[in-house]
């Protein structure tokens, strides 16, 4: 079960939630077929009850194909860390560790 925390990004909200956000936002791009995006997703709850400096979501690639699309997403899970509406960091694939998220968003706060 995702925390309350983390953020459901959609087609519909992704310009306004992410692109025109103040802050820094960690997107993870994912599908729920995806067994490594199925792994990772406790790390990303975690995240974002522990960040309140920086928004933090996911966005199913299934349900938003033409935003995966602009962002170049061909493998999931990719973790894309925006900031000012531009891509500050990205994370591919399900080794990614907490520590190098947190420490991307510290640097981006």
């Amino acid at each position: 079960m995702a925390s309350d925390a983390v953020i459901e990004f959609t087609q519909d909200n992704f310009e306004s939630e992410v692109l025109n956000a103040d802050g820094p936002v960690l997107v993870d791009f994912w599908a729920p077929w995806c067994g490594p995006c199925r792994a990772i997703a406790p790390m990303i709850d975690q995240l974002a009850a522990e960040n309140q400096s920086a928004k933090i979501g996911k966005l199913n690639i299934d349900d938003a194909p033409d935003v995966a699309q602009r962002f170049g997403i061909t493998g999931i899970p990719t973790l894309l860390l925006f900031k000012n509406g531009e891509v500050e960091h990205s994370f591919r694939g399900g080794n990614t560790t907490k520590s190098a998220l947190q420490d991307a968003i510290n640097a981006s706060v």
